[in-house]
């Protein structure tokens, strides 16, 4: 079955086509959702609730662009919502030049793609929500601040800051790292 087959079953509100549709997609946005999320638990509720929402909203979809695209806006909505609902969204405006670009350079054989992760995860929830947002899932700074309702310049400077953090955190590691092979 195609994917236009599996979505115009799920149009019509046909469980199989709905299953098949969970099973294509629900390991790529259960990854997106661990981003949103405080921890596993959390990302399993808000796979579900996503998946709830794209099927009630399905006939939406009218075939342009990607589905993938829209399912996973639709995820990341789903869990910026809930989060609204059950946390104060605690965004901290600080007076962190626009124009500050943090790069960071980064040994492959030092610091692993699973640590920058961790390190992503472990950012304060204002910080990261923005950072993965913005540096990952390709939103404008306009878009998030209308998802999180906030300022454009607040969520430029709490990316700004979710950088700088990340930044101390990585130049820390490799210096650990450093030290320990000279040992």
């Amino acid at each position: 079955m195609t994917l236009e087959q599996i979505i115009s079953g799920c149009q019509k509100n046909e469980s199989k086509a709905q299953e098949q549709l969970y099973v294509l997609f629900a390991k790529k946005l259960f990854g997106l959702c661990l981003k949103y999320s405080n921890n596993y638990s959390e990302a399993e509720d808000n796979l579900q609730d996503g998946f709830i929402q794209i099927f009630k909203t399905i006939n939406q979809y009218k075939n342009q662009g990607s589905f993938e695209g829209w399912a996973k806006r639709l995820m990341i909505n789903t869990a910026l919502q809930k989060f609204r609902k059950t946390k104060h969204l605690e965004i901290i405006t600080e007076n962190i030049p626009e124009t500050e670009d943090v790069e960071v350079e980064i040994n492959e054989e030092s610091i692993s793609i699973d640590y920058l992760l961790d390190l992503i995860q472990e950012l304060p929830e204002r910080y990261r929500l923005v950072f993965n947002l913005y540096a990952i899932d390709d939103f404008s700074h306009q878009e998030i601040a209308d998802l999180l309702e906030i300022s454009v310049g607040t969520s430029k400077s709490n990316l700004s800051r979710a950088r700088m953090i990340l930044k101390q955190k990585i130049e820390a590691k490799t210096a650990q790292n450093i030290i320990h092979k000279s040992l």
